[in-house]
């Protein structure tokens, strides 16, 4: 027996989470991490260790494989193209990675095609931010085109003064360069999974409510609460369209912000990010959903057929971990699992550090403040609350 081999890129929770995925279809995963303590290394056989930049390591890792995915956005795209031109194939692929990695060059295809979109524009000078301030009249988002993340690489500003290191690393080359967008009034934030094959399969899951804290994200609800039922045919038309018109293989996130219609009609959708990979708005599919995004994902990268994303319960509650003041969250799993025997704890074997993402608890039900309750509670003990 041949397995399919799937080399990933990123030693991180994302490829820690396509392994059960990957061992239940038979496939072999190849993941390439950053050290070999990292939080995929500890789960995943072959996990040669390198650089995503490093072409020798990237070579190495795609010798023999069937196809070659990521589970970050890191990786420079000329290299990419080369393994292309050498017939590996690469998905999603360097033309359609780079909206993920650069955020202007994302804005102005999401833009080509028609997709709704927060007001914006690519700035260099002090004078374009103060002249989109003027023209938004209030405070504007400014946002470095690479690099950001989790709320890193994002201001919100009332004047250039704020960001001028920014747009001095920007017009030395050691930063990366500058966009400035207006501050939306969103009602909530929601998002979209999608997942496409080569062969032009797309199968989206529910819409979802994405609750932030600090930038972060805490909290995912699936399906989103009270969402008007226009609010979500248009949420899964646009990430469809996304999804199409940016010629992504793979599972695509496309967060998105909900806001009022201004004339009183249903709340409409206005795409914020993207992610070209699985994403933490979509963990709640391994415990909530018929097929979760990390086995999806896999099949879309192999050009296998889709499986079905029907939600297994009327709601599914995500809460991360975000933190911990144990040494070792796993200390609280007797007193997490024995209070909630229904509670699925999946931690990522991380260090603990403040703010970080250590793993996440879902709980589906029937009820969704009671879903709610219990998956805050679950993951607020796991961060070593006395009330969790």
């Amino acid at each position: 027996m041949t397995a399919p081999v799937v080399a990933v890129v990123g030693g991180g929770q994302l490829a820690r989470m396509m392994t059960p995925a990957a061992t239940a279809l038979g496939i072999h995963l190849r993941v390439l991490v950053e050290d070999p303590d990292s939080s995929a290394a500890q789960v995943v056989v072959d996990a040669p260790v390198g650089a995503a930049s490093d072409e020798a390591a990237i070579l190495a890792l795609v010798e023999g494989a069937d196809v070659l995915t990521f589970e970050h956005e890191h990786v420079p795209n000329a290299l990419l193209d080369r393994l292309v031109a050498a017939g590996v194939p690469v998905r999603p692929d360097a033309a359609a990675l780079v909206h993920a990695q650069d955020k202007i060059v994302m804005r102005a295809h999401l833009e080509a095609i028609g997709a709704p979109i927060p007001r914006w524009a690519p700035v260099s000078t002090a004078a374009e931010i103060d002249a989109f301030v003027a023209r938004a009249g209030g405070p504007v988002v400014v946002k470095t085109a690479r690099g950001g993340y989790d709320g890193k690489g994002v201001r919100v500003v009332d004047r250039a003064e704020s960001v001028a290191a920014w747009l001095a690393a920007a017009a030395d080359g050691t930063g990366a360069p500058l966009l400035v967008e207006e501050k939306v009034p969103f009602l909530r934030e929601l998002a979209v999974l999608v997942a496409r094959r080569p062969s032009g399969e797309v199968r989206t899951w529910p819409v979802v409510e994405s609750v932030q804290q600090d930038g972060v994200c805490s909290e995912v609800i699936a399906p989103a609460p009270d969402l008007h039922e226009d609010t979500r045919a248009q949420a899964l038309a646009v990430a469809a369209q996304v999804v199409e018109g940016l010629g992504v293989t793979g599972v695509l996130a496309v967060e998105m912000f909900e806001v009022a219609d201004p004339d009183g009609g249903a709340p409409r959708v206005l795409v914020n990010e993207l992610a070209m990979r699985p994403h933490n708005s979509g963990h709640w599919t391994i415990d909530g959903a018929t097929t979760s995004q990390f086995e999806q994902h896999l099949r879309a990268v192999l050009d296998l057929p889709l499986g079905d994303t029907a939600a297994l319960a009327p709601w599914t509650v995500m809460a991360n971990v975000l933190g911990s003041s144990l040494e070792d969250p796993t200390d609280a799993l007797p007193a997490v699992l024995a209070r909630d025997p229904q509670a699925r704890v999946h931690l990522y074997g991380k260090e603990v550090r403040p703010g970080r993402k250590l793993g996440h608890v879902t709980v589906r039900g029937t009820d969704l403040a009671d879903a709610r309750t219990r998956a805050r509670a679950a993951a607020a003990a796991l961060r070593g609350e006395q009330n969790g």
